[in-house]
């Protein structure tokens, strides 16, 4: 669903992403780990279309995202840091404009019941967004991937700035979105998330993706030790 295709992006002469092969297929949730400039939002970005690879080849549901980027836009989801949001529209409006967006038409109990599936509760629906939480937020966008209907997430630090509750809620409705069939690629600095809620773990630095793994056959130690002596 998510694969990319020896993946290189080149800026001025330095590689940000250099030689990268992902194959995410539905129901992973890949948890790419490394430092601030590893390349992690680079990747996410050629998924995205914001970025055109230096060579490769990056594909969703085996589309080429630089050919066919109407198209893959369908079968994607996207939930950055900070989700932007309309501030002066409520939870309701701002899930019906999205889900709109991407050719999809709800009746409003329906798309409550988009939010209700996120975990956002019913009293929020019909408040202004500009009122919410950054974990009432992320539920938002949780709810724009239901609506969508989406095969692939893509997800840049998403659980940054949460509380601990919040982290666990968004972890949570990852593993629903999984067990619906979802390909997730999680860029994210937390290994204690990538651990509990991944399937597989890839860890980058300078462009490079320097090892994969599946997150049954790493404890939590053992992957903090492998982190920092490839960081090192």
């Amino acid at each position: 669903m998510i694969q990319a295709i020896d993946l290189v992006k080149r800026y001025n002469g330095t590689t940000a992403v250099h030689q990268l092969n992902l194959n995410i297929q539905p129901g992973d949730i890949f948890c790419l780990l490394g430092a601030n400039g590893a390349g992690k939002t680079t990747t996410i970005n050629i998924f995205l279309n914001f970025v055109q690879p230096t060579e490769g080849k990056a594909l969703i549901n085996g589309m080429n995202v630089m050919q066919d980027g109407l198209k893959t836009k369908q079968y994607l989801a996207y939930i950055p840091e900070n989700l932007m949001l309309y501030p002066n529209l409520t939870g309701l409006e701002n899930l019906n404009y999205f889900s709109g967006l991407a050719g999809k038409k709800y009746e409003t109990g329906e798309l409550e019941m988009f939010l209700l599936e996120a975990g956002l509760q019913e009293e929020a629906h019909r408040r202004r967004v500009a009122a919410y939480s950054k974990g009432m937020r992320q539920k938002v966008g949780i709810a724009i991937a239901l609506a969508k209907q989406a095969k692939a997430l893509l997800l840049d630090e998403p659980t940054s700035g949460l509380d601990p509750k919040a982290s666990n809620e968004f972890a949570a409705l990852l593993q629903k979105l999984r067990q619906q069939g979802v390909a997730t690629l999680m860029a994210t600095h937390d290994l204690f998330r990538a651990k509990e809620s991944g399937t597989h773990i890839g860890i980058m630095k300078d462009g490079k993706l320097l090892q994969t793994l599946t997150t049954e056959e790493i404890n939590h130690t053992d992957l903090e030790k492998l982190y920092l002596q490839h960081m090192n």
